[in-house]
């Protein structure tokens, strides 16, 4: 059970219904935003949170044992500090809220309700939705490695220990087109059968410093166009620079025959599948001799 400061339990024991709430966030890039529900700028614990700024929270119900709880901020882009581009680009993704409860007439007087994390946002027009994640959301996060057929680690870190900067994997060029999640580049000369899963990271520009995972390519009219999961925050412009490597999708037989890399493979190949396993002896039909299952 959670112990109000006197004063605010003086109030409360009165009847005053002076409160409001305010949330202040903190990104992982180490930007602090503060807001308020109530209709004047508060400052809570040493923070600004604006007012006016369009912000709601729906209830939350704290739960005893170990499931997680979560519940709902929504906004609208009306506060210069929350812009749609930070929005896009997942600066947000993270970020710890801590939910206060104030006396506006008092805000020294305050009880810490709650640290949340920042999980999904959805975008709709100039308003947003984001979930807030309990702490209890931890214990859902896989830990350890995972029993799949296929390979758990991004090709070039350091658990795969594929050498990315050869010329036939890595590769420069510049921007002459962009669309909705798709760039067009013009002096790419690396295969584009390969470019699928991989990374492009933007490295000149208003982009510059973003990076995001290829979808699919396709050569095009002016060069070769890529597919991206992603939209950028800031649409490159053409003659941006960029820099672009290859994928990996991840099978055993491509880590073994396109990057020779058969013994840091981090899946499990010879895994039976469900058909495998479902399955049941047929007389006269091989398959059930004992034999390594391939």
């Amino acid at each position: 059970m959670r112990t109000l400061p006197p004063g605010l339990q003086a109030r409360l024991e009165t009847g005053c219904t002076t409160l409001a709430t305010a949330w202040i966030l903190r990104r992982t890039d180490g930007v602090v935003l503060g807001f308020t529900d109530h209709d004047a700028d508060l400052v809570v614990d040493g923070v600004t949170c604006h007012a006016a700024s369009g912000f709601d929270a729906s209830a939350a119900a704290e739960k005893l044992g170990f499931a997680p709880s979560a519940a709902e901020v929504a906004g609208a882009l009306v506060d210069d500090a929350i812009a749609e581009a930070d929005l896009r680009a997942g600066r947000y993704y993270g970020a710890t809220v801590e939910v206060h409860c104030v006396d506006w007439e008092r805000p020294d007087l305050t009880v810490h309700l709650s640290t949340l994390t920042l999980g999904s946002v959805t975008r709709e027009g100039k308003a947003f939705r984001a979930e807030l994640r309990s702490r209890a959301s931890a214990l859902d996060v896989e830990r350890g490695r995972l029993y799949t057929p296929r390979c758990s680690a991004d090709l070039g870190d350091a658990r795969c220990g594929v050498d990315l900067t050869g010329p036939d994997r890595r590769g420069e060029a510049v921007v002459v087109a962009t669309g909705e999640a798709s760039l067009v580049l013009s002096g790419l000369t690396l295969d584009i059968d390969r470019l699928a899963g991989g990374r492009l990271a933007v490295t000149s520009g208003a982009a510059a410093g973003w990076s995001v995972e290829i979808a699919a390519a396709s050569v095009v009219s002016g060069g070769v166009r890529l597919s991206l999961w992603q939209s950028p925050p800031e649409q490159p412009a053409p003659g941006d620079a960029v820099t672009v490597t290859i994928g990996c999708d991840k099978s055993f037989a491509t880590c073994r025959d396109r990057f020779a890399n058969a013994l840091n493979f981090r899946g499990f190949p010879h895994m039976p599948g469900i058909d495998r396993i479902l399955s049941v002896p047929v007389p006269g039909e091989g398959g059930h001799d004992g034999s390594v299952v391939g």
